[in-house]
C-alpha cells in the first residue's frame, strides 16, 4: 500500500509537470454600442468665409468629411472617451478585423494605435480595444459593427450597434438657444421676396430684447449670407448616447438653393460647420439634389422636423414632419430616409401642402399639460381668431386695428367674404392636421390649447402662411416658459384680443416681438432660432 502511494504522488507530480497549460478561449467582450464619432475634439476642422460663400456641392461634401472618425488616430483624451471598449483574449497571436464603416484601435503602452497584429504576449495578458463608428446610421445600413479576433485557426466575433440619433422635445429645457444678429454686408435675399419684396430682416434689437431671459448665443452670417437669419431651418437638434458618453448632432437640412444659376446646398446653414462643430458636437448630412423648384425644396428645411415627448407606446416619442399626401410638395425621401433609419421615432406625417412654406412648425407646439401625458398640443386656431375679431366688434370696437404686417380694423376683416373664407380654409386643413395628431396619440380634442391665428393667402399664390403672427410658431425656452411672437392684434380696452385669447395652463408666455426680424419674412419665433436641450 505504501509503494503504490509512493507512486501516485509521483504519477500526480509527473502530471503537474509535464501536461502544458490549458489553452485560454479566444474571448471578445466588452461594449455593445458605439458612438458614430464624428465630432472634432481637437477643433482641427475649421472653416474660412471662402468655404461659406462658396457655390456648388463640392465644399459641403469636404465640410462633412472632416471629423475624429476621418482619420487613424485618437485625437486626444476627449477622443478617447468616445471609444467603445472591448477586451480580447487569446492563448496565441492573433489578427482583429472590424466590419465596414468603423475602425478598431490597440491600446499599448498608453496610447491608441490602429489594431491589426496583436502579440500573444499581448493576448494572453488581455488587451483594450477601442471602437468607432465613421457614421450614423442610414437607409441601407442599420448600424450593425462586427469585430472579429481570428488566431490559431478560429475566429470570434463580437457585434455592436451604432448608437441612434435622438431627436429632442420642446418640454426638456434650453441649454443653449441659437439665433442670429445682423451682418455688416448687403446681403443675399434669403428666398423670401414672394411675401414682400421690400422685407428684408430689421429690428433685431426688439427681438432680441424679447429673449433676454433665455441663454442665448447669437451668431453672425457672412456679408453675403447673414439676411438668412432663420436658424430653425439649418439643422435638426440630436444626440447619440453609448457607454456613458452624450454626443449631439446637428443634422443639417436638406436644402438645395439656386444661387446665380448654381445649384447649392444652403450656404448659411454652413455655419453649423463653423460655429456648432466641436468637441462632443458632431455634424450630419443628406443631400440630394432632384432639381426641385423652390416652393419644394421649403419642405427640406429643418422647421419642417417636429418631435412629439414619449408617451404609452413610444418611449422614446416621435419625429413630426410636414408632407404632400397627394402631390409633389414633399420633402426629400433620402432626407426623411436618414431620419427614419435611427429606427427609435416612428414618424407621424401630417398634410402641410396648403402652407407656402410648408413646415410642420406653423401649426402646433407641444406645451406640458396636467394630463397623464404631461404635455398636449397648442394649434393655431382661426375660427377661433375670427369669433374673437366678431367678439371684439359687437363691443364697439371694430374700428380697432391690427398693427404688424396685417393693418386692417376689425370691421374691415369681418367685411371681406374672402378674408372669411379663405381662414374657414385654413381651418379645414388644420382640423385635417389634428385628426391625424389626435389619432396617433390618443390626446383627446378638448385637451388642446387652440389660440388665435390668422391666415391668408399671398397675392398670386394659392396657398396660406400666416396673416397674424402664428402663436404656435414659438419658442419653449423650459416645460414652464413659452417664448410667442407678438400678434399684434387689435386693443380693446387696453389689452391685445389675441393675447388675452391664449391661455396655457401651467406656461408662462413671454411675447417677443418679430415682426420686423421674422414675420414679415415668412418666420416668426421659432423659425429664426434653434437651441440645445437637456437630455439627461
Amino acid at each position: 500500500m505504501r509503494y503504490k502511494g509512493i507512486a501516485a504522488l509521483l504519477a500526480l507530480a509527473g502530471g503537474l509537470v509535464a501536461t502544458p497549460a490549458s489553452a485560454t478561449p479566444a474571448a471578445l467582450t466588452g461594449a455593445v454600442v458605439v458612438l458614430p464619432n464624428l465630432d472634432d475634439d481637437s477643433r482641427r476642422c475649421q472653416v474660412d468665409e471662402s468655404q461659406m460663400n462658396a457655390l456648388g456641392a463640392e465644399v459641403d461634401a469636404e465640410l462633412a468629411a472632416c471629423h475624429d472618425a476621418a482619420d487613424e488616430v485618437v485625437n486626444g483624451r476627449a477622443d478617447e472617451r468616445d471609444l467603445a471598449r472591448l477586451r480580447a483574449r487569446a492563448d496565441g497571436p492573433g489578427q482583429v478585423t472590424v466590419s465596414r464603416r468603423a475602425r478598431v484601435f490597440v491600446r499599448r503602452g498608453g496610447t491608441w494605435e490602429p489594431a491589426s497584429s496583436l502579440s500573444a504576449g499581448e493576448l494572453r495578458r488581455g488587451v483594450e480595444l477601442g471602437v468607432e463608428a465613421k457614421d450614423v446610421r442610414r437607409p441601407g445600413w442599420d448600424g450593425r459593427v462586427t469585430v472579429t479576433l481570428t488566431t490559431g485557426g478560429h475566429a470570434v466575433s463580437h457585434h455592436l450597434r451604432v448608437a441612434p440619433l435622438m431627436l429632442q422635445h420642446d418640454l426638456q429645457r434650453a441649454t443653449t438657444v441659437f439665433a442670429a444678429r445682423p451682418g455688416d454686408g448687403a446681403g443675399h435675399p434669403s428666398g423670401w421676396t414672394w411675401l414682400d419684396p421690400a422685407w428684408e430682416p430689421y429690428d433685431w434689437e426688439s427681438f432680441s430684447a424679447g429673449l433676454s431671459s433665455a441663454p442665448m448665443r447669437y451668431l453672425t452670417g457672412t456679408d453675403m449670407w447673414w439676411q438668412d437669419n432663420w436658424w430653425q431651418d439649418f439643422f435638426e437638434p440630436a444626440y447619440a448616447r453609448a457607454n456613458g458618453q452624450t454626443m449631439r448632432f446637428a443634422i443639417r437640412s436638406a436644402n438645395i438653393w439656386d444661387v446665380d444659376g448654381v445649384r447649392t446646398p444652403r450656404p448659411a446653414a454652413r455655419a453649423v460647420f463653423r460655429d456648432l462643430r466641436g468637441p462632443d458636437v458632431a455634424v450630419v448630412q443628406e443631400l440630394v439634389d432632384d432639381g426641385r423648384n423652390a416652393v419644394k425644396d421649403l419642405r427640406n428645411a429643418t422647421g419642417n422636423i417636429e418631435s412629439l415627448p414619449p408617451y404609452r407606446g413610444y418611449p422614446k416619442g416621435r419625429l413630426v414632419y410636414g408632407s404632400d399626401p397627394a402631390g409633389d410638395l414633399t420633402p426629400d425621401p433620402a432626407f426623411v430616409g436618414l431620419l427614419t433609419s435611427q429606427g427609435q421615432q416612428p414618424p407621424v406625417v401630417i398634410d402641410t401642402s396648403w402652407l407656402l412654406v410648408g413646415h410642420a412648425d406653423e401649426t402646433t407646439h407641444v406645451v406640458r399639460a396636467a394630463n397623464a401625458r404631461g404635455w398636449t398640443l397648442m394649434v393655431a386656431d382661426p375660427r377661433l381668431a375670427v369669433s374673437t375679431l366678431r367678439s371684439a366688434a359687437e363691443a364697439g370696437a371694430g374700428a380697432a386695428r391690427f398693427t404688424g404686417r396685417l393693418t386692417e380694423s376689425i370691421d374691415s376683416l369681418l367685411g371681406s367674404a374672402q378674408f372669411l373664407a379663405d381662414n374657414e380654409e385654413a381651418a379645414r386643413h388644420i382640423d385635417d392636421q389634428v385628426a391625424v395628431l389626435l389619432a396617433e396619440t390618443g390626446l383627446r380634442a378638448e385637451e388642446l390649447v387652440r389660440v388665435p391665428v390668422l391666415f391668408t393667402k399671398p397675392r398670386g399664390v394659392d396657398l396660406f402662411v400666416a396673416a397674424s403672427p402664428g402663436i404656435p410658431n414659438g419658442l419653449s425656452v423650459d416645460a414652464q416658459t413659452f417664448a410667442a411672437p407678438d400678434p399684434h392684434a387689435p386693443v380693446v380696452g387696453g389689452v391685445d384680443i389675441f393675447k388675452a385669447a391664449t391661455v396655457v395652463p401651467g406656461v408662462r408666455v413671454r411675447w417677443v416681438e418679430d415682426i420686423g426680424w421674422a414675420h414679415r419674412g415668412g418666420g416668426e419665433v421659432h423659425c429664426t432660432t434653434n437651441a440645445w436641450r437637456a437630455v439627461g
